[in-house]
């Protein structure tokens, strides 16, 4: 349904289009030179940024069977630009490993002064119930430091 009123709607562009031309034709014979050239490198200019905007509208959108497929703007990259343009995609994984890597360090190095300040004092065993303690290894391993 959309096709087909997408096809209708260009038809009747085209149409248009061609209406004016010929209006405008009919009128160009009797222009002075200097207009009638101006006019023709205007024409070729148009037709020219309407030859590429439609390119790029086809380039970065392809659409089939009511799927759409988001590509490259420009199909010339090659491999080295594609290869450009997936390396901000690996700097955030390799960024995103690293700080769980740090993270699992941290939370092992804060794990070891806990095991490390049980093993090493004389506390009571209600101490290791109470739900302060490891605010209270923390604080006491600050201190003496």
């Amino acid at each position: 349904m959309t096709n087909s009123y997408q096809y209708q709607n260009q038809v009747a562009q085209d149409r248009f289009g061609l209406l004016v031309t010929a209006r405008l034709s009919d009128a160009a014979d009797d222009l002075p030179y200097d207009i009638s050239e101006r006019l023709r490198a205007a024409r070729a200019q148009a037709l020219g940024r309407r030859k590429m905007a439609v390119a790029r509208t086809a380039s970065s959108l392809a659409v089939s069977g009511g799927t759409g497929t988001i590509t490259f703007g420009n199909e010339h990259l090659g491999w080295w630009g594609r290869l450009a343009a997936a390396i901000p995609l690996l700097a955030l994984v390799f960024g995103l490993i690293a700080i769980n890597i740090i993270q699992d360090d941290n939370r092992a190095n804060e794990l070891a002064e806990i095991d490390a300040a049980l093993l090493t004092d004389d506390l009571p065993p209600a101490a290791y119930a109470d739900p302060g303690f490891t605010q209270f290894v923390k604080v006491s391993s600050g201190q003496n430091q």
